[in-house]
């Protein structure tokens, strides 16, 4: 058998992650040698080698911190001795290496992580309930690679204290724990809902400090079986679409 299809066999390398391609991450797997991957449920698309899959378990303060901020993650632990492939969407994949600076991350965007990271929800400041980014986040710590997703190629910001950035809020991906952050709505409303007369920009998340911002180029993410939102409220987040709707934080998952 013969075709163009077999310029897109295996990637052979020892990394613990890295990419086959732009949609998929491989994620090689050393049983004890190394930690285990901590994946988005239903993510993996094929595996080698003698891969277990088992649900992660979650503290009592996460689950209590997700029924009442609708932040956190859906995991699977995938453990053993092989390679295990994941993807979801064909959305854009990205490794991040955690360190000491921390990364703050939307759940939405969280495609797998190391297991011996440390994940809590962080509020941002906002006294509203937004789209987008929204006013909860997860806050990743220690030492460990992280695979985030985005939909297109994103841009990363440089943040320094003399020159700090400015985002729309259902653009930014994550940033630097260190960071300080604001959300704001640059408005010429009387109305703080009303977006920039008919520019259709609202809220932003205004970012000090020292550190870095991934964007994507895109507000939203791909449908997952998702019914869009009408009217009016839905294109402001206020309808079913909105941070108190059902599709919460307006990420479509």
């Amino acid at each position: 058998m013969q075709s163009p299809l077999f310029a897109h066999t295996e990637v052979q390398n020892q990394d613990h992650y890295s990419l086959q391609n732009s949609y998929l991450l491989r994620v090689r797997l050393d049983g004890a040698a190394g930690p285990d991957c901590l994946a988005r449920k239903g993510s993996m698309v094929a595996y080698q080698g003698m891969i277990e899959f088992d649900g992660e378990y979650q503290s009592s303060g996460r689950r209590s911190g997700r029924r009442q901020t609708g932040e956190g993650l859906d995991l699977m632990r995938c453990s053993g001795q092989g390679t295990v492939y994941l993807a979801n969407l064909a959305q854009q994949i990205h490794i991040l290496d955690v360190d000491h600076e921390g990364l703050t991350v939307d759940s939405a965007y969280v495609l797998a992580l190391d297991s011996g990271l440390h994940w809590d929800v962080i509020a941002v400041d906002s006294q509203y309930g937004l789209s987008g980014t929204g006013q909860y986040n997860l806050a990743i710590a220690g030492s460990g690679k992280v695979a985030v997703m985005t939909s297109g190629k994103p841009l990363m910001m440089p943040v320094t204290p003399d020159k700090y950035v400015s985002c729309d809020a259902d653009a930014v991906v994550a940033w630097s724990t260190g960071l300080r952050v604001q959300m704001q709505a640059q408005t010429s409303s009387s109305s703080v809902f009303r977006r920039r007369g008919s520019t259709g920009e609202g809220w932003e998340l205004n970012f000090v400090g020292q550190g870095y911002v991934l964007v994507q180029p895109s507000e939203q993410m791909p449908p997952q079986n998702a019914v869009i939102g009408q009217g009016l409220r839905a294109q402001y987040g206020l309808g079913a679409q909105g941070a108190r709707g059902a599709n919460q934080g307006n990420a479509w998952s």
